[in-house]
């Protein structure tokens, strides 16, 4: 096995002083989907946040790998630039910047170059058409007035048109209806088919996961990875639920 894209050794992540990962060990190659499950409150979002490099909270154990460069102690934005991504849970409003500004100014940061008006335009057009947006979102504030359904969409709507090489993916399904999971899910299809990134699925559901392929499943509770397989592990998740994997 070559190098992975991302890989977290032994991750202790600490929060206001108190410990929320135990020593948690990851690995993802290019075109993988790996998806994160476990109980509320386990430290599933503490890993994500602590992979895309949030202050808040303080790697103070281990190290993060991200295409072959030791990241640990590089900041956010340096993350992003590389290649890095991390949809929100809980998106938040930005007034007075619309969607399609926002997401402009984003790929010029990422590349470093002008990006050329009509292209980004017909990008985006066809990028939304994907994801069933009404086009007139673009030209809104950022998630300002969004239901539910459409802030995740917009943040799939960054994901496919920054093309990042790893994605992390939080909650994305939280509080979405049947159709929106489905539209959502057809997003992080179409991302794959562009991109061969690496993609992290944070989630304590499993309805997103009915229309992708993936992976490797990992098991999370009390900041430990406890056991980690292929799909069938979701089964068993649905199955049997999570307190069978809790001392």
């Amino acid at each position: 096995m070559g190098e992975y894209l991302m890989e977290a050794k032994n991750l202790h992540v600490s929060v206001n002083d108190t410990e929320i990962l135990h020593g948690v060990d990851f690995a993802v190659n290019r075109g993988e989907v790996h998806v994160l499950m476990g109980p509320n409150g386990t430290g599933k979002s503490t890993f994500g946040f602590a992979l895309i490099g949030n202050p808040k909270y303080d790697v103070t154990e281990g190290s993060i790998i991200f295409d072959g460069k030791d990241i640990t102690e590089e900041p956010v934005n340096d993350r992003a630039k590389m290649g890095m991504f991390l949809s929100f849970q809980n998106p938040i409003e930005v007034p007075g910047i619309t969607l399609s500004s926002f997401i402009r100014s984003a790929l010029e940061q990422k590349t470093g170059e002008r990006v050329k008006l009509w292209d980004f335009k017909k990008k985006l057009k066809e990028t939304m058409e994907v994801l069933q947006m009404d086009p007139s979102y673009a030209e809104r504030d950022l998630n300002v007035g969004f239901s539910g359904g459409e802030k995740k969409k917009a943040e799939i709507l960054q994901l496919l048109m920054l093309e990042p090489s790893f994605a992390i993916l939080d909650e994305t399904d939280s509080g979405l209806d049947v159709d929106a999971v489905r539209t959502v899910s057809a997003g992080i299809e179409e991302y794959r088919k562009r991109c061969n990134g690496g993609l992290l699925i944070i989630t304590h559901s499993t309805k997103i996961l009915e229309s992708l392929a993936v992976d490797k499943v990992h098991v999370m509770v009390e900041g430990k990875i406890v056991k980690t397989g292929d799909y069938k592990l979701v089964e068993e998740i649905n199955n049997q639920g999570f307190e069978q994997f809790e001392s």
